[in-house]
């Protein structure tokens, strides 16, 4: 299995590796509380967020998509923060010179948490939400829009 600290790849499983995947697949719609099952058959049941997060990565991998955990404290790049937020790295540098992302530096390179870039991700996505709900008010308003208009 090709495996580093954050990354698994579920390309490289073998047949009878992606079969247990789908024998995991349909337990997760079995009515048991899911649980973990060590070697010595010690039970350790699992917090419903929990059990959804790992169905999740399940089926993620069974699509063939890899899976990445990284701690909310990951220090990324510049570059790295760029790909996360679908941007280009000049521009992430300037919304760090104008604060709008908090960063540190290593020696002289600037690095900003996984976290700060989920914030900063979050509050962009609700500004514009709000954009576009005030604009579609304003189309409302001015009868742009005819009253039983799919989407309404």
């Amino acid at each position: 299995m090709k495996m580093t600290e954050n990354r698994f790849d579920p390309s490289v499983l073998t047949t009878r590796q992606l079969r247990e995947l789908d024998r995991l697949s349909e337990a997760v719609l079995a009515d048991e509380r899911p649980a973990l099952v060590g070697r010595e058959g010690v039970r350790l049941e699992l917090p419903e967020p929990i059990f959804h997060l790992l169905v999740r990565v399940v089926r993620t991998m069974r699509e063939g998509k890899a899976v990445v955990l990284l701690p909310e404290t990951e220090s990324m790049t510049t570059q790295a923060a760029a790909e996360f937020l679908g941007v280009s790295r000049p521009f992430v540098v300037d919304l760090l010179e104008k604060h709008a992302i908090p960063h540190h530096k290593v020696g002289t390179h600037r690095r900003v948490y996984l976290k700060d870039l989920m914030e900063f991700q979050r509050q962009r996505d609700s500004r514009r939400r709000a954009t576009l709900d005030d604009l579609r008010g304003k189309v409302d308003a001015a009868g742009f829009y005819e009253k039983g208009t799919p989407g309404q």
